[in-house]
């Protein structure tokens, strides 16, 4: 199996080497694209304005200097001798859950993957559950090869990318897998920080904060919240089909 590796938190994240570890468990024909800096909440951007820039590492390791997207693009047309069997993305650090999924460029690497027929995972370890810092590695390295083999053995839809994310606990903490629906938050959670540099001119953080919500039953949310390792068929369309279905009966 020809496995392509990626991710958004840039070649040297050590979450690239925690999914490299799951990737071996099944392949040894691995080729690691990834940006040469964090890209993290890129989403589906892509570089057309500036040309790109192209690093090898070591044989089969390559550092790019755009999006998570571009990297994709890149190893396809650029640096594999045919198209891969198998796209992983991540190990992103910090959840992609609920609304994160729209904008988290772990998620856009593994659609872009699916928009050009390769099947594709994205994969994030949880973080901050337990305190501020906390980030289990090991957590995605032991329960990622057992949230993989069965959603391979099965197969999925052509137009549809796996969502997995693991729960903030110590891998024997964790109470198993749950597959689970997209949910969404009740509380929001970004915010905004104004601070003053030493001219005297404003500049701003846009972070998150810590404050949970009450999902349903069923959706990632929970079962991340509940400690289980979650995992997500995601698609692409947007489309609002029940909403659709008045507005095809307006006159318009």
């Amino acid at each position: 199996m020809r496995i392509l590796l990626t991710n958004d938190d840039g070649i040297h994240a050590p979450g690239l080497k925690v999914l490299e570890a799951i990737a071996r468990t099944l392949s040894d024909d691995i080729t690691i694209v990834a940006p040469e800096l964090e890209q993290s909440g890129q989403s589906r951007a892509m570089t057309l304005t500036q040309p790109l820039r192209l690093r090898t590492l070591e044989p089969g390791v390559h550092a790019v200097s755009g999006t998570p997207s571009d990297c994709v693009l890149l190893a396809m047309r650029e640096l594999m001798e045919g198209e891969p069997d198998l796209l992983l993305s991540g190990v992103n650090k910090g959840q992609n859950l609920a609304e994160d999924t729209s904008y988290s460029g772990t998620v856009a690497a593994a659609m872009f993957g699916m928009q050009h027929n390769i099947p594709s995972v994205a994969l994030s370890q949880t973080q901050n559950f337990r305190g501020r810092g906390s980030c289990p590695w090991e957590t995605a390295e032991a329960w990622g090869p057992r949230a993989l083999k069965p959603v391979l053995a099965h197969g999925w839809p052509d137009d549809a990318v796996m969502n997995i994310n693991f729960p903030d606990l110590d891998p024997g903490d964790v109470k198993g897998i749950k597959v689970t629906r997209q949910g969404f938050r009740d509380e929001q959670i970004l915010r905004t920080e104004k601070r003053e540099d030493l001219r005297g001119n404003h500049y701003y953080w846009v972070g998150y904060g810590g404050k949970l919500s009450d999902p349903e039953e069923g959706t990632d949310l929970r079962a991340i919240y509940d400690g289980y390792v979650s995992i997500t068929p995601l698609h692409v369309d947007l489309t609002h089909d029940p909403f659709l279905e008045k507005m095809q009966a307006w006159q318009v």
